[in-house]
């Protein structure tokens, strides 16, 4: 067969990325190679790994081809972990960043570097069933990548990560209680428990997970999540994010994508007036108002004291 053709196969299984190796097997010298690198035809993504193919290809297309490019560069035992494993499982709660984190066993883990974003090397030594893959790049399954994170990220990013992982069903109730079993004896274990304990899939962002805690912390936790509010007929007048129904208040926890598009901001405040015509105070939290610890407990616990004097 052809050389190019075998290449563009193991290309096309590969998300458009080839090794180096791969290359020199279906007939392709190194001078050759050298060449197309040269001439731009193929673009050096990682050690030895190169892209193949078109340029210019959506942000999310390049940024899983170079995390396939950097596990592919580091061998058959490595496989993406940590928050490049969230990305992979599309589980929210952390900031993106050009980092790769991958995963070696033993002394095989050693640092390196991508063309233009570290890959950060993890020592990792991985049990049976610890390995899964995602659009055919080895990583850790969702469980062993949430008890992974929990141990090293803070309360807030933890629980985030938790929450987001079970509302998009990417882990279920039973898989959150099996992954007290992978933290046995492991630093961070006590930290990482009362993150699960926390956890609640009602949540369905990594802000409404923070305003959520911010109420915890500042003594007015929210008594439902996703709160429903009907008319007296029964008719749905809109779902709150969290919400106090003995003081009628709701909480909503504006992120910048889902509540920025031109429909999205009308329905919002369509909402907002038939639950305020409803009797209930509608309040609106953004991320910066999450950054300070007083401010959202602050604002809710004004709202209720509002609406007790109200009924007196």
């Amino acid at each position: 067969m052809d050389r190019v053709v075998v290449v563009k196969r193991i290309a096309g299984e590969q998300g458009g990325v080839v090794t180096r190796e791969q290359a020199l097997s279906a007939g392709f010298s190194r001078h050759e190679i050298d060449n197309l690198l040269t001439s731009g035809r193929w673009r050096r993504l990682a050690r030895a790994t190169y892209a193949i193919g078109a340029t210019g290809e959506a942000t999310r297309v390049e940024r899983r081809r170079r995390i396939r490019a950097a596990v592919l560069s580091l061998g058959p035992e490595a496989h993406a972990v940590l928050a490049t494993a969230a990305e992979l499982h599309a589980i929210a709660g952390l900031a993106r960043t050009a980092t790769i984190h991958v995963g070696l066993p033993g002394r095989m883990a050693r640092p390196t570097r991508v063309r233009d974003a570290a890959v950060v090397v993890h020592q990792f030594e991985r049990v049976a069933g610890a390995l899964t893959s995602v659009d055919g790049i080895p990583v850790t399954v969702p469980t062993h990548t949430l008890a992974d994170l929990v141990l090293r990220e803070r309360r807030y990013a933890a629980v985030a990560l938790l929450d987001s992982a079970l509302n998009r069903m990417v882990i279920s109730e039973d898989d959150l209680g099996a992954i007290p079993a992978l933290l046995v004896r492991r630093r961070g274990a006590v930290h990482a428990r009362r993150c699960l304990a926390e956890a609640n899939g009602a949540a369905q962002s990594p802000l409404e997970t923070r305003t959520r805690l911010r109420c915890v912390d500042g003594g007015v936790p929210p008594d439902a999540l996703q709160v429903e509010v009907r008319d007296a007929d029964g008719y749905l007048l809109g779902v709150g994010d969290m919400g106090w129904r003995a003081g009628r208040v709701i909480a909503e926890a504006d992120g910048r994508d889902p509540h920025s598009a031109p429909g999205a901001l009308f329905e919002d405040r369509r909402r907002q007036n038939r639950l305020t015509n409803a009797g209930w105070t509608v309040l609106r939290f953004t991320w910066s108002d999450t950054l300070r610890p007083d401010y959202v407990p602050h604002v809710v616990r004004q709202a209720l004291a509002t609406r007790t004097t109200r009924r007196s």
